[in-house]
């Protein structure tokens, strides 16, 4: 018998809620779509400062690419000057200089796959929320022309399919940013794995992932060669 009670409570309650619910589907309605068009903003603003962050690692780039050039063209001085001491110096800052550029490479590499990523889940976002509010604005118009025709309450059920079928809409769109927040996930652990390869790469595993000092030397040294034996015919 108490559970039979108990159970009788929750229906009840069940009912309350869901007639509460339905007479203000409209006013709900409105500020899930508010909710909504906050999301939107906000990726916008996502994507503005993705693109941001990509130009600044561009002129980075390029910073790092002018500052390699320069120091190449003196370190080729200074092994024409039997400066080797100097040269091998200026080989281990290059080889860093090269390793910094690299990650660069590939972090506007990340820039441009994410930015596209976020430029196409704006632009469905923004379809979504403009059928979102056209809905919405139906709605209200059918429920205030129902309310001046004081139509039967039975009619008013097809206002109500309509706002269910909206918030139906809304909550895909919902399931959709859920969807999102999974895809960076799986993004952050491909970053674990890119540090496992750099970590095996360090530790002597497989090919190297940059130039080493004496690489860098050896290569400068070889074009030095190459500009004597020019010289000489």
């Amino acid at each position: 018998m108490f559970k039979q009670f108990a159970t009788l409570i929750r229906g009840r309650a069940f009912e309350a809620a869901s007639v509460v619910t339905d007479r203000n589907a409209l006013p709900i309605l409105r500020q899930q779509i508010r909710d909504c068009a906050h999301a939107v903003q906000m990726s916008r603003k996502a994507v503005a400062v993705a693109m941001a962050q990509n130009e600044q690692e561009v002129k980075q780039h390029e910073r790092l690419t002018q500052q390699i050039a320069g120091l190449e063209a003196r370190t080729l001085d200074a092994l024409q000057k039997d400066r080797e001491d100097l040269a091998r110096d200026a080989a281990e800052t290059i080889a860093h200089l090269e390793a910094e550029r690299d990650v660069s490479t590939q972090a506007q590499a990340r820039f441009d796959t994410e930015i596209a990523r976020l430029r196409t889940v704006l632009r469905e976002a923004e379809t979504r929320l403009r059928q979102l509010q056209r809905g919405q604005r139906l709605a209200t118009a059918t429920d205030k022309t129902q309310r001046l025709q004081q139509v039967a309450p039975d009619s008013g059920l097809s206002t109500l399919r309509e706002a269910e079928d909206t918030l139906q809409r809304l909550q895909e769109r919902q399931s959709e940013m859920d969807a999102t927040a999974r895809a960076m996930t799986e993004l952050e652990a491909t970053g674990s794995a890119e540090n496992m390869r750099d970590r095996l790469a360090e530790a002597g595993c497989g090919k190297p992932l940059r130039s080493s000092t004496d690489d860098v030397l050896d290569r400068l040294k070889k074009k030095v060669k190459k500009s004597d034996k020019t010289k000489s015919n």
